[in-house]
C-alpha cells in the first residue's frame, strides 16, 4: 500500500491575521519556554524562550499577530524575530487561522 501525500497547502502567514494553537497541539511549559507536541502529526517543536512561550499560549485572545507581540511587551526591534517565529508555527501547522 502507497503512502499518499496530503494535498493541503500550508496556511499562510499574515501578521495582520488572528492565530490560535492547533486543537491536536499540546504545550508543555519549561524553563527554557515550552515544549509543543501535535498528537496529528506527531511532530515536537521546541520553544527556546518563556516570552515566546506565553506569546503563543495568549495569541488567540488577540485580535492580531503583531497586536500580541506588541502586548506581550517584544522590544520593537525584536518583533520581526517573533514574527518568523509565529510564521514557521503557521507553516508546520502548529497555529492555525482563528475565525473572527
Amino acid at each position: 500500500m502507497a503512502c499518499v501525500a496530503s494535498t493541503e497547502q500550508p496556511a499562510k502567514f499574515d501578521p495582520a491575521g488572528r492565530y490560535t494553537l492547533s486543537p491536536s497541539v499540546s504545550v508543555r511549559p519549561e524553563p527554557f519556554g515550552a515544549l509543543l507536541y501535535d498528537f496529528h502529526t506527531r511532530r515536537l517543536a521546541f520553544l527556546k524562550s518563556p516570552e515566546l512561550a506565553t506569546l503563543v499560549q495568549t495569541l488567540h485572545t488577540h485580535s492580531s499577530a503583531q497586536g500580541a507581540v506588541a502586548a506581550a511587551g517584544v522590544p520593537a526591534e525584536e518583533h520581526g524575530t517573533y514574527l518568523r517565529a509565529l510564521a514557521g508555527l503557521v507553516a508546520t501547522g502548529t497555529l492555525t487561522p482563528k475565525d473572527t
